[in-house]
């Protein structure tokens, strides 16, 4: 593979690079060309295996009976945000981005399909960390909260992150979900310990398993889903 660094942008929690992954003529014919996106050196997402974030958003809206508003925290390269506003009952798609230039990248076309996505009129960006975001929120307001924000409470990119993982921010966004509402977190591996989190804060908790091909590994995901009753 060849890599050549697309844009780099530098903040308070350290350095995020966005690169072209390109097949070098040692890879397998058909190998696509892909954009990768890292921060302070760790892998987050790229362009080619995209099934997570999709099944994020899927397990997600198939959880509740009407996800009109819907908060996706972590903006990533857009995909989990795709998948959600490809359901036509979504009416307000609030995507949490704490990283400016990632959002900017999205903006400009640096990362090419951005400009359409973000130019959907359900959407509304908010450039903040999404534990600011969830507290000002008001309560009941949304059917749905999606949260790849991280690689999950066992692969944490910034230390302060784990705290996304912890009981206080769970309840915070209990209380922004509507009755018969949802939230679904994103790990990189099982962790039964947030589950056992969310057991004691929402009413039905189920941890989901999904198997992926990524760069010529297999590798196993997990979706942590959070219910909250319909009174």
């Amino acid at each position: 593979m060849d890599h050549r660094e697309i844009a780099r942008a530098e903040s308070e929690r350290g350095e995020l690079v966005l690169r072209e992954r390109r097949p070098g003529p040692d890879d397998p014919e058909g190998t696509p060309t892909a954009l990768e996106l890292r921060a302070n050196g760790v892998f987050v997402m790229d362009t080619v295996e995209v099934a997570t974030e999709r099944a994020l958003a899927t397990a997600a809206l198939a959880a509740v009976a009407s996800p009109r508003a819907v908060v996706v925290g972590g903006l990533g390269l857009g995909y989990t945000m795709h998948e959600v506003l490809a359901d036509t009952r979504v009416e307000v798609c609030a995507v949490v981005e704490v990283e400016e230039a990632l959002v900017g990248w999205m903006r400009d076309g640096t990362v090419p399909h951005g400009p359409a996505l973000l130019a959907d009129a359900r959407v509304k960006v908010v450039v903040a960390d999404v534990a600011v975001a969830v507290a000002e929120a008001r309560a009941a307001s949304y059917d749905l909260v999606l949260l790849d924000v991280d690689n999950g409470p066992g692969y944490l990119v910034h230390d302060a992150n784990a705290a996304l993982y912890a009981r206080p921010f769970l309840e915070a966004v209990r209380t922004v979900l509507r009755p018969g509402g949802a939230v679904v977190v994103w790990s990189a591996s099982e962790a039964p310990e947030l589950a056992t989190v969310m057991d004691g804060v929402y009413d039905a908790v189920e941890a989901v398993a999904l198997d992926v091909r990524l760069q010529e590994r297999d590798e196993q995901y997990w979706l942590y889903l959070g219910r909250v009753d319909d009174y």
